[in-house]
């Protein structure tokens, strides 16, 4: 096989991650596909995990700590009863503890705390750091880890189902909440204890009906040619459709353009927007003030539409 040459590409994969790979395998392997000189993804998915993981490649990959912020939806489910080191299935059994009976009226009282913000501990096998070294590792090495709880947003937590001693969740949260630790504290809640063992993730703002890819459709463009590989891939602006957009005029894009603030009338109010200069291309994740300054967060060099 002959050595691959990467190129600039510039865009979104909004990829249906498998299971089994980590975040990062996953967005390796889509990168060697489309040949893409950089990349990088907005969020891990812990390998047990499925479902959306933004891709970003190119100018694309400067909206990831944007992205990373976002909320996000679940759908999980967890096994009452036992216990594990990691938190989900992957672990070894810590403790197994009868599930007492349980009506929806007792489970309901049991999820009600966990709504809103909330103090949360994340799970010692995390990609979190301490001294610069993820958590994860410093537990594989039997060392005693120490989690300091911390707040988290909990827009949603719903039971949709139950089987057994499975619990069926729907999750919409922010940024660092992990949905192991939720289940962790339903479980002691319970009086039973309980792991994770499954996980997708549904959507990441602003892409909340993503139109996903697999691994395998990404492998069998690829083998098409260009064309079909390069129409997975969405143009960066999406990743800003949230946000209301500002269209400026040649003056005020060529100011922005060289990092000045421009005075814009948009009737918006002030907050993040997405500055598209007067050629309809995107030219800036903004922030417009309460005088009407616009000013740029993060500037994209993209090539001219069409």
């Amino acid at each position: 096989m002959g050595r691959i040459v990467f190129r600039d590409l510039h865009g979104l994969v909004l990829l249906d991650k498998p299971l089994g790979l980590s975040s990062n395998q996953a967005l390796q392997a889509v990168r060697r596909l489309f040949r893409a000189a950089k990349g990088g993804h907005t969020g891990a998915l812990d390998p047990l995990a499925t479902g959306l993981l933004p891709l970003c490649f190119g100018e694309a990959t400067k909206l990831a700590g944007h992205l990373l912020g976002s909320r996000k939806a679940y759908a999980a489910e967890c096994q009452l009863g036992v216990t594990t080191t990691t938190a989900d299935r992957e672990g070894e059994v810590l403790q197994q503890r009868p599930v007492p009976p349980l009506d929806p009226g007792r489970i309901e009282a049991a999820l009600a705390p966990l709504r809103g913000r909330i103090r949360q501990v994340p799970p010692a096998y995390s990609a979190i750091k301490q001294g610069g070294e993820p958590l994860y590792l410093k537990a594989r090495r039997g060392e005693t880890v120490e989690v300091p709880a911390r707040e988290v947003d909990v827009y949603r937590l719903e039971l949709t189902g139950r089987s057994d001693d499975r619990l069926q969740l729907q999750i919409e949260c922010g940024s660092g909440t992990y949905i192991r630790s939720l289940a962790v504290d339903l479980g002691e809640t319970l009086g039973c204890g309980a792991h994770l063992v499954s996980l997708r993730r549904l959507w990441v703002e602003p892409f909340r009906q993503p139109a996903m890819v697999t691994l395998a459709q990404v492998e069998a463009a690829a083998a098409q040619g260009d064309e079909a590989l390069l129409a997975l891939m969405r143009p960066v602006a999406e990743g800003l459709a949230h946000l209301p957009a500002v269209h400026l005029d040649a003056t005020q894009s060529q100011a922005m353009a060289q990092g000045r603030r421009v005075a814009v009338e948009s009737g918006m109010p002030a907050g993040p927007c997405a500055a598209f200069a007067a050629d309809g291309g995107l030219l800036a994740l903004a922030e417009l003030d309460e005088q009407g300054q616009l000013r740029v967060v993060r500037g994209f060099n993209l090539p001219p539409p069409g």
